[in-house]
């Protein structure tokens, strides 16, 4: 059985993940189930933390899918010296998110889980983000200008920061953005 002979359902609100998704062509609905929670044991590794978080949300669906219903779940992380930046609460949270990564690399990681009736896929994807030193009047401008409150580690590589701040990138672009497509893809074809 193909990929294609499924229904498909991304489990996400996010308008860039929906983006991401009909990038390849694929028909696909949404489907979203509200208050599922984002939680994680405190010993998970750093970058165990997203893929954990996307198989509770696929789990959240098992029940509720029928047998030619295929869910894509997918949670996104921000790591800075292996700690996780998550999505910030309000501006500051998201200022002193930007400071933390001003500067450095960090890695981006994307848990997605492919899940069917009979069975589950679950892979993460990351990638290292390089950023250069952003000026306080930079990550002033950005966390007004673009309120980033829904995206972990306050920033979007799609937008203005990504633009000016990004110097170097190795990995999926489409992972940073929040869905590893081209990973997706392949996992898709080897169902």
């Amino acid at each position: 059985m193909s990929f294609k002979d499924y229904h498909i359902i991304l489990a996400s609100n996010s308008p860039r993940r929906k983006e991401l998704l009909r990038g390849l062509d694929i028909a696909f609905d949404v489907r979203v189930q509200p208050d599922i929670a984002e939680t994680y044991p405190e010993s998970a590794a750093p970058a165990d933390v997203a893929g954990y978080i996307s198989r509770e949300k696929a789990n959240a669906y098992k029940d509720t899918i029928t047998e030619h219903e295929l869910i894509i779940t997918a949670d996104t992380v921000v790591i800075v010296g292996n700690k996780i930046l998550g999505k910030p609460a309000n501006n500051d949270e998201a200022k002193e998110m930007l400071r933390k990564i001003s500067g450095r690399k960090h890695q981006v990681v994307t848990g997605v889980c492919l899940t069917t009736t009979e069975k589950q896929h679950c892979f993460s994807v990351s990638t290292d983000v390089t950023f250069k030193n952003l000026t306080e009047k930079e990550i002033e401008y950005y966390v007004e200008t673009y309120s980033p409150l829904d995206k972990a580690g306050a920033y979007g590589i799609q937008e203005w920061i990504g633009y000016v701040g990004v110097t170097a990138l190795e990995g999926s672009y489409f992972n940073v953005m929040g869905l590893p497509v081209q990973r997706i893809w392949e996992e898709l074809n080897n169902l």
